[in-house]
């Protein structure tokens, strides 16, 4: 996973950002209610195997926001940046080997919190009641983001262990 070409990861990207987009079409339902159940905020989590979809997976959050969202400029702004600050802090975890439970505190209080912060102005909700149901409304796409990563991890890792210990052995 570690020597993508430069296209490879532009399909990553690309295959990432359609799936955030669609998931949000499918469940806008409840991904804009009062708990703001938000399923492809897991998708995030994948920024912990593939860091460079950090940028894009903030962009399709913007994106998902600018065609459902109906809240204007600060809302489709603010939900891209807190998409490329969770995916970075996943990014940053992962980078100090920290534990994949990390990522679910981080999709679930990053969005959660910092949401909340122009939502309360937009809908004029005090702050703590919003950030609440958004924290609690996160938290199940956390743990769907960390038992993706860890999945696909244990996936990879034993494939990439296995090609190792076959060219190890024909030499």
């Amino acid at each position: 996973m570690k020597n993508l070409t430069k296209t490879q990861k532009i399909t990553i990207s690309a295959l990432a950002m359609a799936m955030y987009v669609v998931i949000m079409i499918f469940t806008q339902s409840f991904a804009f209610g009062q708990y703001q159940v938000r399923l492809a905020t897991a998708i995030y989590g994948l920024s912990a195997l593939f860091p460079f979809l950090t940028i894009p997976l903030g962009i399709a959050n913007c994106l998902s926001n600018t065609i459902m969202g109906g809240l204007g400029p600060l809302d489709m702004m603010g939900g891209g940046c807190i998409g490329i600050l969770t995916c970075s802090l996943i990014v940053l975890a992962k980078r100090h080997n920290l534990s994949n439970l990390l990522i679910v505190v981080i999709i679930t209080f990053v969005p959660g919190l910092g949401v909340a912060t122009w939502l309360s102005y937009l809908l004029h909700i005090p702050y703590n009641v919003l950030a609440l149901s958004l924290v609690i409304g996160q938290f199940f796409p956390g743990i769907v983001g960390a038992v993706a990563v860890t999945a696909l991890e244990k996936r990879f890792g034993r494939e990439n262990k296995m090609q190792k210990e076959v060219i190890n052995n024909e030499n």
